[in-house]
């Protein structure tokens, strides 16, 4: 039997793993008035059933947005809870925050992420982290951590390609897309923490449908420039496809730009203007299967 404790980042994805056998749900408990938060913003948690938990595989699963601050300590109080009981439990992320700060481009910053991955290790003695997808996918630092990188980029290849039934050139929007998944395309060059360089593809676009693949969608700065630059060389259609939707005003962005948005459902968002040209692709199955 595995244990998943879900954030309230997850409970849309725990309340579809909870069907599987083998597997049993501890939802946190809420205050006395039913909430998780208390009126001045104080989130409370309980986890009654911690004790009963000993010596069993537990897994917490987290997202890192929306709101990836109060939610990290969310995160952390779950996390101090098994400690104080001697548990050390596997992590899952769906979503991973600050990958987009995983290194130091300038005097006076830190890699937010590693610390991060550093602090849940040592002090919260996390046997093993699960991750969806994060930014920094294939970096050489993660190698010092007991990190699994996990990619939901086929399964939202094989749902485009199920739905269009059509041959896609698949493409990355820049150099940390290649990267992660391997897939050529365009070239960005990352110069600090605000600032990124563009350069196009070598590809022959006229008249094929292209697939636009990358990791997150935030402001949608850079998918959308090279939409435009795909649009300038002729391609026939174009469809975007990323792991996680972050920031609603980008995702409502990119729709209207593409003729198909597939985004997975790593993280819930109520704010997205979902019609048509949208689809979502469940990756409760994806975490499940990677437990066990």
């Amino acid at each position: 039997m595995i244990y998943i404790i879900p954030t309230s980042k997850t409970e849309h994805l725990a309340n579809i793993i909870k069907k599987e056998k083998k597997i049993k749900i501890v939802f946190p408990e809420k205050n006395k008035e039913g909430k998780r938060y208390f009126p001045d913003g104080e989130i409370y948690v309980k986890i009654p059933e911690a004790e009963k938990m000993k010596k069993k595989r537990v897994v917490v699963l987290h997202s890192g947005s929306p709101e990836p601050n109060k939610g990290l300590f969310e995160l952390e109080i779950i996390l101090q809870i098994l400690k104080d009981k001697k548990i050390k439990p596997d992590l899952f992320f769906s979503y991973f925050p600050y990958g987009q700060q995983d290194k130091s481009f300038e005097k006076g910053e830190t890699s937010v992420a590693e610390n991060l991955i550093k602090k849940l290790v040592n002090f919260y003695k996390v046997k093993k982290i699960y991750i969806i997808d994060p930014h920094f996918g294939k970096e050489k630092w993660l190698e010092k951590y007991p990190v699994k990188t996990i990619s939901a980029v086929p399964l939202l290849i094989k749902k485009a390609r199920k739905d269009l039934g059509e041959n896609i050139l698949f493409l990355s929007p820049d150099k940390g897309g290649k990267r992660r998944t391997g897939i050529k395309g365009a070239e960005k060059q990352r110069l600090n923490s605000f600032e990124v360089k563009i350069f196009s593809p070598r590809e022959n676009m006229k008249g094929k449908t292209i697939g636009v693949l990358d990791d997150i969608i935030e402001t949608g700065g850079t998918i959308l420039r090279f939409c435009d630059f795909l649009k300038k060389s002729e391609a026939k259609k174009i469809i975007v496809l990323a792991s996680h939707g972050v920031l609603i005003s980008g995702v409502n962005k990119i729709a209207k730009k593409c003729s198909k948005l597939y985004l997975t459902n790593s993280l819930e968002h109520s704010g997205f203007q979902k019609n048509k040209k949208q689809a979502t692709v469940d990756i409760s199955k994806l975490i499940s299967l990677e437990l066990f």
